[in-house]
C-alpha cells in the first residue's frame, strides 16, 4: 500500500433498464480510471432502480455468474481499477427474496470480497408525505458478521446505505482491522437533507477511517427521490470531495500516512471500556 492514492465515488440517478445503468456506470468509471483513481466506489442499486420492489428479482443472478457480475469484472480488469460494486441482487434460497450483495473486484477483475446488506430499511418516513418502504419484502438480510478486505488504499470495511444508522457495525469494522469505510446508498432525499453528511462525518470521527460514501440522486422510476451528494470523508471528518446532486464521479486522496498519524496521536480508539 503506498501512502496516497486517489479513491473515487460514483452518483448516478439509475432508472428501470438495466444495460442503460451499466453503460452510466461504465463510462463514469472510465472517467474515475482516467483521473488517477485506483479505486471506485458505485451506489447502491447501481444496475436498476425499478418502478416496483420486485423489479429486482427478474434481474437476480447467481453467485459468480451473470451481466452485472461480468461486467464489473470485466471493467474493473480493462481500466485496471479496483472497484466496489454498490449492490446487485443475487438469489438466495427464496425465489421471492435476493440478497442485496456488495462485492469487491481487483483490478484484475478478480472477486475478493462479498458483503450482503444486513440492516433492511422498514420504515415509514416522518415527514408527512407517506413514503414507506419495506426492503424485506424482496431482500434477504445477510448474514451479521463484517467483512473487510486489503485494498490498495487500505483495509476496507463493507457497509450498505441503511448500514450507516448501526454504530456498531462500524466499531466491529475496526475491530478487524477497518482503515477505510465504504457506503453504497440510496438514500432518500428527506433523510439524506437531514442525515446523511452528519452520519457520515460521524462514522468518520469516531473510527478515525476514511469514508467513501456513493450514493443515488434526482428522480427515478415509482416516484422515488434520492439525496445524492456522494462524498469521501477523512478520519477527521473533513469533507474531501461531494458530487452534488448530478451523475457524476467525486475524487480525493487517500492520505494513509496522516490517517495512521492521527490514529497514533489521538488514540481514541484505544481508549474505549465497553466491546
Amino acid at each position: 500500500m503506498t501512502t496516497t492514492q486517489q479513491a473515487a465515488v460514483i452518483q448516478m440517478s439509475s432508472g428501470p433498464d438495466r444495460d442503460a445503468n451499466l453503460a452510466s456506470a461504465a463510462s463514469l468509471l472510465q472517467s474515475a480510471a482516467a483521473s488517477g483513481a485506483a479505486l471506485a466506489v458505485l451506489p447502491e442499486n447501481f444496475a436498476l432502480m425499478g418502478a416496483r420492489d420486485t423489479d429486482k428479482l427478474a434481474i437476480a443472478e447467481v453467485e459468480g455468474a451473470g451481466p452485472i457480475q461480468e461486467f464489473l469484472s470485466r471493467t474493473a480488469r480493462e481500466l485496471n481499477l479496483w472497484i466496489v460494486g454498490g449492490t446487485i441482487p443475487l438469489t438466495s434460497s427464496d425465489p421471492g427474496h435476493v440478497y442485496a450483495a456488495c462485492c469487491v473486484y481487483n483490478a484484475r477483475g478478480e472477486r475478493v470480497a462479498r458483503y450482503d446488506k444486513i440492516h433492511l430499511f422498514d420504515v415509514d418516513l416522518p415527514d408527512g408525505r407517506g413514503e414507506r418502504y419495506r426492503e424485506s419484502s424482496t431482500i434477504a438480510a445477510g448474514a451479521p458478521k463484517p467483512v473487510v478486505v486489503d485494498t490498495p488504499l487500505g483495509r476496507l470495511g463493507l457497509s450498505v446505505c441503511y448500514d450507516l444508522r448501526f454504530a456498531e457495525l462500524y466499531r466491529a469494522l475496526v475491530a478487524q482491522g477497518a482503515e477505510l469505510l465504504c457506503v453504497p446508498s440510496a438514500f432518500t432525499e428527506a433523510t439524506g437533507r437531514a442525515h446523511w453528511e452528519v452520519l457520515l462525518r460521524a462514522r468518520a470521527i469516531e473510527n478515525l477511517c476514511h469514508v467513501l460514501a456513493s450514493g443515488q440522486c434526482g428522480s427515478h422510476s415509482g416516484s422515488r427521490h434520492t439525496w445524492g451528494h456522494s462524498c469521501i470523508i477523512d478520519p477527521w471528518g473533513g469533507v474531501l470531495a461531494d458530487c452534488g446532486d448530478r451523475p457524476g464521479a467525486a475524487l480525493a486522496t487517500i492520505d494513509a500516512e496522516r490517517r495512521a498519524r492521527l490514529r497514533h496521536e489521538f488514540p481514541v480508539l484505544g481508549h474505549r471500556r465497553l466491546s
